[in-house]
This record gives C-alpha cells, structure tokens and sequence, in this order.
C-alpha cells in the first residue's frame, strides 16, 4: 500500500512538474507574440510618422524629361469642383458632400511619398469614408514638393494627370490608383504609359478616354500643381502625410488608426 502510494505520488508530480513546463511554454509563446505585435506597431508608426523636411529649392527639377511645373499664377485652370484660390482650402480637392457644419480635415499628399502610400495602404479606405459619409469636410491637397528633392517632375506629372481624370468623374478611383501603383524605388517616378493605363484601369474610356489624353498631353493643370504646392510652401507645411483637423495638425500615426482619428474627429465636432 504504501509502494501505491508512493507510486501515486511520484506519477502526480510528474503530471505537475509537465503542466507546469507547458504553461511556461505557452507565457514564453504569449510573451513573444505580443512582443512581435509591438515590433509591428512600431514599424507601422515610424513609416507613418516619416514626414519628410521640406527645403524650399528652386531651379529646373525637369531631370526626368518631364515638364516643369510654371510660377504659380491665380488664374490657371482647375479641375472640375476642385477649390479655387478663395477655397475653404485652396487648390484642394473635395471628397463627398458633407456640410458646413462639419469638422474640415485636410489631408496634404505627394504621389511620390513612401509614407503616402503606406497611409494609403492602412488608412485610406477609413479616411475616405468619413467624406463620403459627411463625418468630415474631407480635402485631398496635392503636392509636388519631392519633384525638387528627387529631381524629376513626376509629382506634378501625377497631379495634372488626376486633374485630367478629376474632369473624367473618376477623382476618387484615380488617386487610389496612383498610389497603389507607386514605384517600388522612390524616385523612378511615373510615366505617361503608366498614366494613361491608371486611366483606361478606372473606366475612362471612349471620347472620355480622348479628352483625358488632350488634358495630359497640354499639361492642363500643371498650372494647378504649381498653386497647390505654393500654398504648401506658404502654409510651412512640414512634410507628407500631413492632416489638419479644423486647422489641428494630424502626423502620420493619428491618420492611420481608424478609432484615434474617429475620436478625433468627434473631439473637434464638439467644439465647434
């Protein structure tokens, strides 16, 4: 009886002495997941957060053989519905119908931009939706700003190409596809194949498709670009992605979380 019992014993401390090495297991795997979760959300912040220090350059940022954006002039041609000089936000682009009432956020953006484009990727969808569902007065405000410090003119090759597509119906669905289709190096820009396929990708087609190719070939907006960026220079706006909620500077981290920015978004509403 007592060898049973000591048999008992020793096979119920080895059961313990193994449930125990599993629940050390499973905290060891635990700990190393939120410890890779916290990696993630670090990474995501820095890419969001890299906005770029803008030098005010001058000269010819034509290296890629493109045309160079002309001196900002007051009466160059805008897009259909896009802001004009005297806009709640000049030279932007509108997105939905929401009303005066609402809280006005303001969203600076450069095609060429890495951070952009990760923002896009995260976030775009979300920020999207609180225009079109009138939360917010949403306004895209394009940049051409990395044409000087890449040394080519596709920022604003990608700007008066949207305007063309803007003029198409297709203002969303045109930004969208410029982003999803940056280069993988920064700098490489965009051509005009490329351009004119984003065009025919979103549905512009037919006499649309002819109109839109006329507008890009006479540079039509480039004029557009160049006020925009101006005021981007004006405005001392620090780098891309860069939002404003109600004239509050948003960075890159606040735009890519859906629930932060939705709080953000009711803080200001209530304020007004």
């Amino acid at each position: 009886m007592a060898k049973d019992r000591e048999t008992k014993s020793t096979r119920d401390k080895a059961a313990a002495a193994r449930a125990e090495q599993v629940a050390k297991e499973k905290r060891r795997e635990r700990t190393v997941r939120i410890i890779g979760a916290i990696g993630v959300v670090v990474v995501v912040v820095l890419i969001i957060g890299l906005a770029v220090v803008v030098p005010r350059l001058s000269g010819d940022s034509s290296a890629d053989g493109g045309t160079p954006m002309p001196a900002p002039d007051p009466n160059a041609a805008v897009p259909t519905g896009v802001y004009g000089a005297d806009g709640v936000a000049p030279w932007g682009v509108p997105v939905g119908d929401a009303p005066e009432t609402a809280p006005l956020l303001e969203l600076w953006e450069d095609f060429q931009c890495p951070a952009c484009g990760s923002l896009e990727e995260l976030n775009g969808a979300g920020i999207q939706s609180l225009g079109t569902d009138g939360t917010v007065r949403l306004v895209w405000r394009p940049t051409a700003f990395l044409d000087n410090n890449l040394g080519n003119t596709s920022s604003a090759a990608a700007i008066n190409a949207w305007g063309c597509a803007i003029d198409a119906g297709k203002t969303v669905e045109y930004h969208d596809a410029i982003f999803a289709n940056q280069p993988t190096s920064e700098g490489e820009g965009f051509s005009r194949d490329l351009l004119v396929g984003l065009a025919e990708q979103v549905g512009i087609t037919g006499v649309p498709l002819e109109q839109f190719n006329d507008c890009l070939t006479s540079n039509r907006y480039l004029g557009w670009a160049a006020n925009s960026t101006q005021a981007f220079y004006d405005a001392n706006v620090e780098g891309t992605p860069r939002g404003f909620l109600n004239g509050t500077p948003l960075d890159g981290a606040q735009l890519a979380d859906q629930a932060t920015l939705e709080k953000l978004v009711q803080e200001a509403a209530a304020a007004q």
